[in-house]
């Protein structure tokens, strides 16, 4: 009696079992699950169309999972004078988001022994930072984080013009720390780690760091470390490099009443539309590691997801990436990349990026299986408030609920 007792229980837990299975089987539903993709994915598509009709000249997106690409979109012009389209293999400025990638290798040095976190860029460097405010102070693991209280050339008026404006030499290759002598002399902001001050002139420095340890060029080790591993093929640090000109847009810029103030509309750089100059003919070497690389949304995203997922760094460097330190409610900076929180808690972990002529932003989603990538070929430095940005419709809520419900759904 007992042993038969034990197999009707059996049974009857295995029939709950399977009940179960069946009920489960029921809630997902293929049709159901392809219906909320395709919704998404149109919402998504839709999102880009509203930021051309807004002003965007061309944009391009990807979506990836664990698994690899599971969305692309484009909308717009890449030349808006001829009417050529965007492409999806298109390269654009990512600006900032060039400064994960020396951070990586920065972290990496580090792993390997090569590079004491807690030195100086005066102790690596030597004379070559003389004059250049708290480099004798600030740590490297504070030019990560922009707490060491150094001026940033991108902030000097001078520069301004002369780098992105009025007085800008267009055709020139901008030498590596050319932009350094814009500060030197400077005073320091604060003592070093005492808050945050976002400084282009930290990854100048880290990128001559990484030159002086390894005695090889920044651009070289970008791609033996990250961009050769992962098969990345179309990321590339312009002015140091070739660069595929056929895969280059044009490259606009919002020419508002603040940017004409500032820097100046070169002479060179045509009005397209009212508010919006044509800066092709210019390059990306005066940003050099602290923002000059090109990309596709794809690979960009792809070495988001490997940024992500630990394939670059050691679980230590990771949560060395991640140490936060407070900038305002609801934003945190790492070593390098940034936390922000929307209002009901949810979490983006990326960076985004600003230069002349583009504006991007890569970020993945704090425990989602969700990483996003949103180019586009219209840059908003010293522009002051306008129409739109890739950055701003790549953390537009609607645009990163959309991409939530298509990986969910995926």
């Amino acid at each position: 009696m007992k042993n038969c007792t034990q197999r009707s229980t059996r049974i009857y837990r295995w029939a709950l079992l399977f009940a179960g299975v069946l009920a489960f089987s029921g809630c997902s539903d293929p049709s159901s699950n392809s219906a909320e993709h395709d919704a998404a994915a149109t919402e998504l598509q839709s999102l880009l169309d509203a930021a051309v009709t807004a002003g965007m000249p061309g944009i391009s997106a990807a979506i990836a999972t664990s698994n690899g690409i599971v969305w692309t979109g484009t909308s717009g012009m890449a030349n808006i004078q001829n009417g050529d389209p965007i492409a999806p293999e298109m390269l654009f400025g990512i600006g900032s988001i060039t400064k994960t990638f020396v951070n990586v290798v920065i972290l990496q040095l580090a792993e390997e022994g090569h590079l004491d976190l807690d030195a100086t860029p005066a102790n690596v460097l030597g004379e070559a930072v003389a004059g250049i405010p708290n480099a004798d102070k600030a740590t490297v693991s504070q030019l990560l984080n922009h707490t060491g209280g150094i001026p940033s050339w991108e902030d000097d008026p001078l520069w301004i013009r002369e780098g992105r404006g009025d007085a800008l030499k267009t055709a020139e290759i901008w030498g590596k720390t050319q932009t350094l002598p814009y500060i030197t002399g400077h005073d320091p902001l604060f003592p070093p780690g005492e808050k945050h001050s976002y400084a282009n002139t930290n990854y100048t420095l880290l990128g001559m760091i990484i030159e002086k340890v390894t005695g090889n060029e920044a651009v070289d080790e970008i791609h033996s470390r990250i961009l050769e591993p992962l098969g990345l093929r179309d990321i590339h640090l312009e002015g140091f490099e070739d660069v595929p000109a056929s895969q280059l847009p044009h490259r606009y810029h919002w020419a508002t009443p603040e940017f004409r103030a500032d820097a100046g509309v070169n002479a060179v750089f045509d009005d397209v539309r009212p508010g919006l100059i044509d800066a092709t003919g210019s390059n990306l070497s005066v940003e050099w590691t602290a923002g000059g690389m090109v990309a596709s949304a794809v690979d960009l995203v792809m070495y988001g997801k490997a940024l992500r997922d630990g394939q670059l760094l050691k679980p230590e460097s990771m949560a060395f990436m991640m140490d936060w330190f407070p900038i305002r409610e609801g934003r945190w900076v790492g070593h390098n990349v940034f936390k922000s929180q929307y209002a009901d808690g949810l979490v983006t972990i990326g960076h985004s990026g600003d230069v002349l002529g583009f504006n991007g932003a890569l970020y993945w989603v704090e425990g989602e299986d969700v990483v996003v990538a949103v180019l586009g070929n219209v840059g908003a430095m010293h522009s002051g408030p306008v129409p739109i940005t890739a950055a701003g419709v790549a953390r537009n809520r609607e645009f990163t609920d959309a991409a939530l419900s298509l990986t969910r759904y995926n």
